[in-house]
């Protein structure tokens, strides 16, 4: 029984682990959606998705012809605190909108 304990709590700590990076995740592919939606709309994406991504995440909005990509990288720190931190990235792609790229909004 004491010897299963440890194992038992190394579980229990990678299980929420991985469900804190899920989530950090989700939260990351949302904002990089509204990242990308807005710079085709011919807003400002870094701003749309840092409304939306989770705490210290970098955002990298590129426009590449007619498209636009918008990357976010967050840090997910673990549940054991000396294990190092993982990081989860999402990208979206979006068509820029016809009249942005001519400068009419």
């Amino acid at each position: 029984m004491a010897a299963g304990l440890p194992a038992l709590l190394l579980l229990l700590l990678a299980g929420l682990t991985s469900v804190n990076a899920v989530s950090a995740q989700a939260s990351c592919l949302h904002a990089a959606r509204e990242a990308a939606l807005a710079a085709a709309r011919g807003e400002d994406g870094s701003a749309a998705a840092g409304r939306a991504a989770p705490p210290a995440a970098e955002v990298s909005v590129s426009v590449d012809g007619g498209r636009v990509r918008a990357t976010v990288r967050a840090p997910v720190r673990t549940l054991g605190g000396r294990l190092p931190r993982i990081t989860v990235v999402a990208t979206a792609v979006a068509a820029v909108e016809p009249g942005v790229a001519d400068g009419h909004s």
